[in-house]
C-alpha cells in the first residue's frame, strides 16, 4: 500500500539525518496521499541510522493504523490535525533542530532581519502561545496541531507564504507541498534561525528589513511576477 509514499517519506526523513537536523530519534516526516485521505509517517522511536521502508507506518486522517507492525511517530496527531485544516499541504516535517528549538524555547518568533529569511518566509516565523495545562494533560499531540492551528488563523498567516512555525517550550514544524519540499523548509528554517541569533547577538537593537526589501525578495521567488531561477527546474 502506497509503496511510492512511503519511498518518499523514507528518503525524506533520511534527508533530516543527513542535513544533521536530527539527534537519535528527535523527528519525523510524514507524506499524505490526498485522494486516498491516508498518511504515511514514520514509526516511533526509530534511530534514523537504523530506518528502512518498514518503519513508515499507513494511517488515515482518524489516526487508525493501516499498514505497518510499528507504532506511528507520537507526533502523528499533530501532523493530522494540519493536513485536515489545509488541503494543500502534502508533507509535515517536525524536528528539534538547535536554533529554530532556540527560538522556540525562547518563546519567541523568528524575525525578518534579513533577504535570505525574506526569500523563503513571508513575514516572521511565528511562535504559538504555551499550552495550558489541560492542553498538556490532553491529548497532547492533537492539542500541539491545534494550538499551530490557532496561531496560524489568528495571525492571518497562508502557511504556504510561511512554511513553519516554533511551537512555544517545544521545536519546529515545517512543512509544504510534499515531504521533500516539506525538508527544504526545515533545512531553510533552522539556516534562519541561526543567522537571526547571531543577527541579535551582534546588534539586541537590530530592527527588521523594510518591507519594500522583504516584500521584493519574497516576490523574486515566488507567485505569478518571480523571476528567480530557470523556468520548469526545480530548485537545488
Amino acid at each position: 500500500m502506497l509503496e511510492e509514499l512511503k519511498k518518499e517519506v523514507l528518503e525524506a526523513n533520511l534527508e533530516l539525518n543527513n542535513r544533521k537536523l536530527v539527534t537519535y530519534t528527535w523527528g519525523n516526516v510524514s507524506g499524505i496521499d490526498r485522494e486516498l485521505g491516508l498518511v504515511v509517517i514514520k514509526a516511533s522511536g526509530i534511530r534514523y541510522e537504523d530506518m528502512t521502508l518498514e518503519h513508515m507506518v499507513v494511517v488515515d486522517l482518524d489516526g487508525n493504523i493501516l499498514e505497518g507492525k510499528y507504532n506511528p511517530s507520537s507526533d502523528t496527531p499533530t501532523h493530522l490535525e494540519i493536513y485536515k485544516k489545509y488541503l494543500n499541504l502534502g508533507g509535515i516535517v517536525h524536528t528539534h533542530s538547535t536554533y529554530a528549538t532556540g527560538w522556540a524555547q525562547a518563546c519567541r518568533d523568528i524575525p525578518v532581519f534579513g533577504t535570505t529569511h525574506a526569500d523563503y518566509f513571508y513575514g516572521s516565523v511565528p511562535c504559538t502561545r504555551v499550552l495550558s495545562e489541560d492542553e498538556i494533560e490532553g491529548n497532547y499531540e492533537k492539542e500541539t496541531g491545534k494550538v499551530i492551528i490557532e496561531t496560524l488563523i489568528t495571525r492571518e498567516i497562508n502557511p504556504l507564504e510561511v512554511p513553519g512555525i516554533t511551537v512555544a517550550s517545544h521545536g519546529p514544524f515545517t512543512w509544504g507541498e510534499s515531504p521533500k519540499k516539506a525538508v527544504h523548509n526545515a533545512v531553510v528554517l533552522e539556516e534562519i534561525a541561526k543567522m537571526a541569533y547571531l543577527t541579535n547577538s551582534i546588534n539586541p537593537n537590530i530592527r527588521q528589513v523594510s518591507k519594500a526589501l522583504e516584500n521584493k525578495h519574497y516576490s523574486r521567488k515566488h507567485g505569478k511576477d518571480s523571476y528567480y531561477g530557470q523556468k520548469n527546474e526545480v530548485e537545488s
